[in-house]
């Protein structure tokens, strides 16, 4: 039986991509067994757990946003649990690892290329992600969704495939409609409190201006109250409907005729598959700015608006919102260009690949300072130099980072 472990987790921009590659595996190859790896810091324990699919789970602290004492200590860490990783990936006989960065992702595709299984990762954004880059060197494929990230990787790795999706991601006619219209918000799997704030006020400055619009809001759990509590004090309690997480995302982006969303690489990946018209708010601290950069390359094909979080208010998006009602013809270019940058069949295409992988022979195994007190002091040690060389800390390869 051939064993395909997925590893990352955190938010859904890593979950739902990583759940959509397993299903895919599955449905190509009934008789693969396929394993995640995450931690129990994400939600990979809940959404995994609900459906029942097999979830080993990594001890493993953040590298990012602790400052260099935070990164040391979740460096250390890292490195300490690279024995905890090898011996899950032989213990498993892993085949193939897909990684997609995450706490986990580090230490099981190090633990995997030391043993010789083949490794992957999986890139959804514009800029590669730190684990990602520092981890490239050493992997056999690289799945990439925009081709400026391309230009960053081996070519001979690279796969363009684009973000993989579940199944009932797929394109939906667009009918521009007049009148009442049908806006959605997504903050992502974890919510936004600056939407959950500015969207429901811009909305009730478009009712001002005459527009007629319905919304559906996902809030992000334990928010739905106060988000449904600021749209009764504007009045508009009849007209939206208030919730902390929307289960059938597909049939919702379905249903809409605009949406206000995040730049996280799963959103909008789900937006291009249905095709739609957005206004992208990027969340402003993701690593490497990379939503901001996602929302630049969609707006670039006039797909969508992209407005910084900074310059977001009640009166630009109402105005932004005021000029999509007004113009249903501009509506329907801009879900045509959206749904051309869809990938649909993106995960059965990362699953054939993956399964080619493991069926490859493995490669000679490599020797990393894996275990004990050496990898620790190893790991204490690394930040220090690169920071004295100027250089990106080699440790970093072992963290996550955010996906919005």
């Amino acid at each position: 039986m051939t064993t395909v472990l997925i590893a990352g987790g955190g938010t859904g921009g890593h979950v739902f991509p990583m759940i959509a590659v397993g299903d895919a595996v599955r449905a190509a190859a009934p008789e693969a067994r396929v394993v995640y790896v995450g931690t129990a810091r994400g939600i990979e324990v809940r959404v995994m757990g609900e459906r029942g699919d097999d979830l080993e789970l990594l001890h493993v602290l953040p590298l990012r946003g602790g400052g260099l004492s935070g990164f040391v200590r979740g460096a250390a860490r890292a490195g300490s649990v690279l024995p905890e990783a090898r011996r899950l990936v032989e213990r498993l006989d892993a085949r193939v690892v897909l990684s997609l960065g995450g706490y986990a992702g580090g230490p099981v595709s190090l633990a995997a290329r030391s043993l010789g299984v083949p490794v992957a990762i999986l890139e959804p954004n514009s800029v590669l992600g730190l684990s990602n880059r520092l981890l490239s060197p050493l992997v056999d494929r690289a799945y990439v969704a925009f081709p400026e990230t391309a230009r960053a990787l081996r070519p001979s790795a690279v796969r363009l495939f684009g973000v993989p999706l579940r199944r009932a991601f797929a394109r939906a006619p667009y009918a521009p409609r007049e009148g009442r219209l049908s806006l959605l918000v997504l903050g992502g799997s974890q919510g936004a409190l600056a939407l959950n704030d500015v969207v429901p006020r811009a909305i009730a400055q478009g009712r001002e201006r005459g527009l007629d619009l319905d919304v559906v809001h996902q809030t992000g759990r334990d928010r739905e109250a106060a988000v449904r509590s600021l749209y009764a004090e504007l009045g508009l309690s009849d007209r939206a409907r208030v919730v902390p997480f929307i289960d059938d995302v597909a049939e919702a982006l379905a249903a809409a005729d605009v949406v206000i969303a995040r730049a996280g690489a799963s959103t909008l990946a789900e937006l291009c598959a249905v095709g739609r018209p957005s206004i992208l708010i990027p969340y402003p601290f993701a690593a490497d700015d990379h939503q901001m950069k996602n929302a630049q390359s969609l707006e670039r094909a006039s797909a969508a608006v992209a407005i910084a979080q900074a310059d977001a208010t009640e009166a630009r998006i109402a105005g932004e919102l005021a000029r999509l009602v007004a113009a249903p013809a501009l509506r329907a270019r801009m879900a045509d260009a959206a749904a051309a940058f869809g990938t649909p069949d993106a995960a059965a295409r990362v699953a054939a690949d993956l399964l080619e992988l493991a069926r490859a022979p493995r490669h000679r195994a490599l020797r990393f300072p894996i275990g004990g007190a050496r990898a620790k002091r190893a790991a204490e040690e690394a930040p220090r130099r690169a920071a004295r060389r100027g250089a990106a800390p080699p440790g970093a390869a072992l963290g996550w980072e955010e996906a919005g």
